[in-house]
């Protein structure tokens, strides 16, 4: 599954621009108020998991964050992101690996994922994500996790994904992880529709 999913990813961004994909956003306003709201300063270890070509990375760079790390596993998507950013992609530590297989080597203080955990429709999956954010999130620190909603679209780019509110993401999560804030989001395509999407932070507790 997992060379599949990596097949499926790599094919899109290769074809299309990353104005052409239904989550482009040209500024992450929910998720830069978020990682603020946390309290993250910047020295803060970030990471953001399927982060592919999105623009959050540069909003981080802007504001000086020293320890920002993108992991998506389509390297295509990341090399449109490192390409964006020019000679401060230098400044960023990239990550060409699939979530659910990845090995953490740290543990980080805010874990950010715009719409990759959604799109894991089976357990055994989600049950490998689960593990690698226990590992890959410091205790007293932060996962803020956003997917489509309940009332969202059921795929997306032609897959199935999982739809949640906060209640039903937080007993996926487990005990490990208390919710500590929780929005709901419209986010606006390129072409003008609308998507609804939760997001939900969590606090690494034990």
């Amino acid at each position: 599954m997992t060379e599949s999913r990596q097949t499926h990813w790599q094919d899109v961004y290769s074809r299309k621009g990353e104005r052409e994909v239904s989550w482009f956003q040209a500024s992450p306003i929910l998720s830069l108020e978020l990682i603020e709201k946390l309290g993250a300063v910047t020295d803060s270890s970030v990471i953001d998991i399927g982060g592919g070509a999105s623009r959050l990375v540069d909003r981080l760079v802007d504001r000086g964050c020293r320890d920002v790390t993108v992991l998506d596993l389509a390297e295509a998507a990341l090399r449109t992101a490192k390409g964006r950013l020019g000679a401060r992609a230098d400044r960023v530590h990239w990550i060409a690996a699939d979530a659910t297989i990845w090995e953490p080597e740290r543990a980080y203080d805010i874990w950010h994922d715009r719409a990759a955990f959604h799109f894991l429709t089976e357990e055994r999956d989600r049950a490998a994500y689960i593990e690698r954010l226990q590992r890959g999130v410091k205790t007293g620190g932060h996962a803020i996790i956003a997917t489509f909603s309940l009332d969202g679209p059921e795929k997306c780019s032609g897959l199935p994904v999982m739809r949640y509110d906060s209640q039903s993401l937080g007993l996926t999560f487990g005990r490990a992880f208390e919710l500590v804030d929780a929005r709901l989001d419209v986010h606006s395509t390129p072409w003008k529709s609308d998507q609804s999407f939760q997001f939900s932070v969590f606090r690494r507790c034990r």
